[in-house]
């Protein structure tokens, strides 16, 4: 038996015809077009917006859509089909949808659920400081323990040391009037890209499934921003990595997407492998560690954010990767590593890469004399 018509196939030909001419346009344009042209009409979203998709696979394979009508098979249904002819044999396959297009769909979803955010009107400060937080390379995944190395670390104890260190910055940077906060996130947020291995293909022990660590990471970066938020507006850094170079992207992207309402906050969220902020005097550098050589950094910062370079006087390159305390004067720019709060696992500690000491780490710089305080919170 045919399947029944659905009651917007009156509006396929027109919908087609709008998004052939606009092809910027997803579903949800589509729907809000239609919307204000039909006012009569009850559309509903989740369901027009899968008629859509079965519309669009049908562009171009008439023969598909009829096969479907007659056999009653969904359209939107079908994702790759073998056409036999009489001189060919075809495969044909759906390309499927592009992370922009579910970015832009999942956004307009989400819009119903997304926090709003009522803007913090803040005091003019005297003497104002910028606060560095960098919780690098945190690992959520990871699994270590007693039997192999010094301590314990999974996806819990990540989660409370990084929101006990972020609490610790903040008791220790109290004495100074924070103007402004930058966070630094990514660098190792994630230990796995799959739950099994970097993204490289390098075998990992891991604590729970990929997507525990990725929501606990999720989890964990929100509350911290909660944190802070409360102090002074924040500009968010991401430094894509090694571990989770396509997850932590995403991971990033989220935090991105669930904050994108806040008046207090800005974001570098890009995957450039080195950013730069620009505050008052000092010209702040972040990379995760593993591509560029330190001695190549001063000269890069110099190509890269050249504007910048000519009209400050401090410059630091903050990196990761080497979870050790690392740091060293060029001719005009400091480049200093930061400690890691996570344990050495199986591997680190067979070949000796243990004991360093485990810490979230943040910075202060004051406007004229860039940074003059380093803070440290242990575990």
């Amino acid at each position: 038996m045919p399947p029944r018509p659905s009651r917007f196939e009156k509006f396929k030909e027109e919908s087609l015809a709008l998004i052939k001419e606009r092809p910027y346009y997803t579903n949800k344009n589509v729907y809000e077009y239609l919307e204000k042209k039909y006012p009569e009409e009850d559309f509903v979203y989740a369901t027009f917006r899968r008629v859509v998709a079965g519309w669009k696979k049908g562009v171009g394979h008439s023969g598909l859509e009829e096969e479907c009508e007659i056999v009653g098979i969904p359209l939107d249904s079908v994702n790759h089909y073998w056409y036999k002819g009489k001189n060919f044999s075809i495969h044909s396959k759906n390309k499927g949808t592009t992370y922009e297009e579910f970015r832009k769909d999942l956004i307009e979803d989400l819009k119903e659920y997304s926090p709003t955010f009522k803007k913090i009107e803040r005091q003019p400060c005297k003497d104002g400081h910028l606060l560095i937080v960098d919780p690098a390379d945190v690992h959520f995944g990871k699994l270590c323990n007693t039997y192999e190395g010094s301590d314990d670390y999974n996806i819990q104890i990540a989660r409370s040391r990084v929101l006990n260190g972020v609490e610790g910055l903040l008791e220790k940077s109290s004495g100074f009037n924070i103007e402004k906060i930058m966070l630094v996130i990514g660098n190792d947020m994630l230990h796995t890209e799959n739950g099994k291995t970097t993204t490289g293909g390098t075998p990992q022990d891991s604590d729970g499934m990929w997507y525990e660590a990725f929501l606990a990471a999720k989890e964990t970066i929100i509350d911290m921003i909660e944190l802070l938020l409360p102090v002074a507006d924040i500009h968010c850094h991401y430094d894509p990595s090694n571990h989770d170079y396509i997850s932590g992207f995403m991971l990033a992207d989220s935090i991105k997407s669930y904050f994108r309402n806040n008046k207090n906050m800005t974001f570098d969220f890009s995957i450039s492998h080195r950013k730069y902020y620009k505050w008052n005097q000092s010209l702040i550098g972040t990379t995760h560690g593993d591509g560029a050589k330190w001695k190549d950094l001063p000269n890069l910062m110099a190509m890269e954010a050249k504007e910048d370079w000519a009209t400050t006087s401090h410059k630091y390159f903050y990196t990761h990767h080497i979870h050790h305390k690392q740091a060293q004067d060029f001719i005009g720019v400091t480049c200093e590593s930061l400690r890691s709060p996570s344990s050495a696992d199986s591997w680190h500690s067979k070949k000796g890469f243990d004991h360093s000491p485990r810490a979230i780490e943040g910075f202060i710089h004051s406007k004229q004399f860039g940074q003059i305080a380093r803070l440290t919170h242990n575990f």
